[in-house]
Order: structure tokens, then C-alpha cells, then sequence
């Protein structure tokens, strides 16, 4: 009977309820959760910046260079144009002279704002500069900026839902490309140094375009060389891309060919 054993239905209810719960909501989830620590999500390498974790931080990133490629692009051809005319046109009005540096310093002024506006948007700190160094690199030497247009090319395309190039195609369209700027930009700085100075071997422009061809395609015939300190490094940076292209495009094309190899392989009937 109840009254005989002092127990009532409540209390066994309890029992289960109460203790049951308890071994496996209190005791259960606490013998499962001292076998191994919380997740905190903070491994060694984790950004603890403020803004690291905030939310929505990586698609303001992504709206912002979205919103800015074509007007970074645009900005870099002024650039290139002005630095092309102070180069190339002797003789200019100094009104034209001013007007082409003040779109040089005005260009250079939006790189430095987009720079420091994806750093502040990235959230890493100086983590940024060792992550993005040839963006570091572009924006102390604003000469390689015309690689930007590169990008350029994927934003139209996909603002207007049009299908991207296949990846080796890109490679070597993006490589090619970027050989050109380059190298019109790798002869118009050292033609800049080279024309008035004595012994120069680039005394015009074409001279300084034919030097640039065969430094990039690492051929280097020496018939015309720098004689400057600073056209030389210029040299050694313009070598040093020239060497970076070639292996791009040889590994891509090689690559490329593996693929189609196998490809034929794959679709050969057994035994042939």
C-alpha cells in the first residue's frame, strides 16, 4: 500500500523525472563533457582582432573590391596614360606636364584608399601586409597597377552572368596578358632612365621595347643593355617577372596537354 511504504505515485514520478533527468541531462552531458574541453573556436593561428569575427565582414570585403574593380581598373589606365605621355611626348606644355602628374598623384591617392580600406575590412591586422604582398608591392611601386585590369575581366563577366574561361585558358590569357603591360610598362621606366644618359644603348623608345622583349622572354641577345644604376634594377625586376610568366604558361600548357592525354586515354576502347 502507499501509506505502508511511504512512496506516492508524485514521488516515483519524480525519480525518474527528476533523478532520470538529472543522470542523463546533468550527469550524462557532464560525462560527455569533461572528457574533453569546450570549443572555444580559438586555435593558435586564430585572428582575434575585433573586427576578425564581426559579422558580415568577409561580404562587405567582397561588395567593396565588387564595387571597385572597374573604377580601380579605369584609374590605372589614367595612370599608365599619364606616365606614358610624360615619358614619350617630349616637349609638353607644362599645363599638359601638371595635368598628367596631377592624374599620377590623383590614381596613386585611390590606390592607397582601396588599400586601406580592404585592410580595415579584412579584419587581420597586420597579418594583411604579409598576406597580400603583391598588392604591398604594387602600391609602393604603382607602375605594375595596369595588372589590375586583369581582374577587370572577371568582374564584367560576372556582373553579366557570363561563364568564366576554363582555368588553363585564363592562366594563359592572364599571362599574356600581363606580358604586355609589362612590358610596355617595364620599357617605359627604363627608357626613362636610359634615353639622356651617356653611353645609353636605348636612345629611342623602340630600342627600349626591343630590350624589354628579349629580357622577358629571357632570351637577352645584349646588343642593348642599361647603363644606369637604376635601369639595371629595373632590369632585375623585369627579368625576375619575365622568368615567372614563362614557368606559369610552360607548367599550364603542360598541364593542359597531360590532361588531354588522359582524356584520350579514358575514351580508348580496352586493348588498343
Amino acid at each position: 500500500m502507499d501509506d505502508d511504504t511511504g512512496t506516492h505515485p508524485d514521488d516515483d514520478h519524480e525519480g525518474h523525472g527528476t533523478g532520470g533527468l538529472e543522470g542523463h541531462g546533468a550527469g550524462g552531458h557532464e560525462g560527455h563533457g569533461t572528457d574533453r574541453p569546450p570549443r572555444t573556436g580559438a586555435g593558435p593561428d586564430a585572428d582575434t582582432s575585433p573586427t576578425a569575427h564581426a559579422p558580415g565582414t568577409s561580404q562587405r570585403l567582397t561588395l567593396w573590391e565588387e564595387r571597385t574593380e572597374i573604377l580601380l581598373g579605369v584609374a590605372s589606365m589614367a595612370f599608365l596614360g599619364a606616365y606614358a605621355l610624360r615619358v614619350l611626348v617630349p616637349g609638353l606644355p607644362q599645363a599638359a606636364l601638371d595635368l598628367c602628374l596631377a592624374v599620377t598623384l590623383a590614381a596613386w591617392a585611390l590606390f592607397a584608399v582601396d588599400y586601406a580600406v580592404r585592410w580595415r575590412l579584412s579584419g587581420q591586422g597586420r597579418r594583411f601586409v604579409r598576406r597580400h604582398v603583391l598588392d604591398t608591392v604594387v602600391l609602393i611601386l604603382p607602375l605594375l597597377r595596369p595588372l589590375r585590369i586583369v581582374k577587370v575581366y572577371e568582374t564584367v563577366q560576372r556582373r553579366h552572368g557570363e561563364p568564366r574561361l576554363p582555368l588553363h585558358g585564363r592562366v594563359i590569357a592572364y599571362s599574356g596578358l600581363s606580358t604586355l603591360l609589362l612590358g610596355f610598362t617595364g620599357a617605359l621606366a627604363v627608357f626613362q632612365q636610359e634615353r639622356d644618359a651617356p653611353g645609353t644603348t636605348m636612345p629611342t623608345f623602340g630600342d627600349a621595347v626591343w630590350w624589354t622583349c628579349a629580357t622577358l622572354t629571357t632570351v637577352g641577345y645584349g646588343d642593348v643593355v642599361p647603363v644606369t644604376p637604376l635601369g639595371r634594377l629595373i632590369a632585375v625586376g623585369v627579368m625576375m617577372i619575365g622568368l615567372a610568366l614563362l614557368a606559369s604558361v610552360t607548367g599550364t600548357f603542360a598541364s593542359w596537354l597531360l590532361q588531354v592525354f588522359a582524356r584520350e586515354d579514358d575514351e580508348r576502347p580496352p586493348g588498343i
